[in-house]
């Protein structure tokens, strides 16, 4: 792997470990904003907030700890699927384009993440 594909693979991975934490946190703390913003501006119940801050909490341990390759790629798709349903959400809602900005910066660093991980933590080809 080249010095420059690892260097981007890190800092990717590390942005949207903190972006994934961050928004899990305030999640499962039900942040009072966040409970308006998702029961009323989305229309989504509020224990949805608990599923989706659990899910991000798990898919960061499961993109940093070694090994586990088939868990990352799960990771991955949950974290890419989360973020599209999030804009699309927004999208439907008619909410102002400035909140697709986060889910799609997001959706960005997952797939950067993703396309540049090292090869000891892809699948192995079949």
């Amino acid at each position: 792997m080249k010095k420059r594909d690892k260097i981007i693979y890190w800092i990717a991975t590390i942005w949207l470990s903190l972006g994934m934490v961050s928004t899990g946190i305030v999640q499962l703390i039900k942040m009072e904003d966040e409970v308006k913003h998702t029961s009323e501006g989305l229309g989504y119940p509020v224990y949805f907030l608990t599923i989706l801050g659990v899910w991000k909490l798990l898919g960061v341990v499961a993109i940093l700890v070694p090994r586990f390759p088939l868990v990352k790629e799960w990771a991955y798709a949950g974290f890419f699927f989360s973020m599209t349903g999030a804009i699309f959400s927004h999208i439907a809602s008619g909410s102002v384009a400035t909140e697709y900005i986060g889910p799609a910066l997001l959706v960005v660093l997952t797939v950067l993440s993703w396309y540049f991980r090292p090869a000891d933590r892809k699948l192995a080809a079949a």
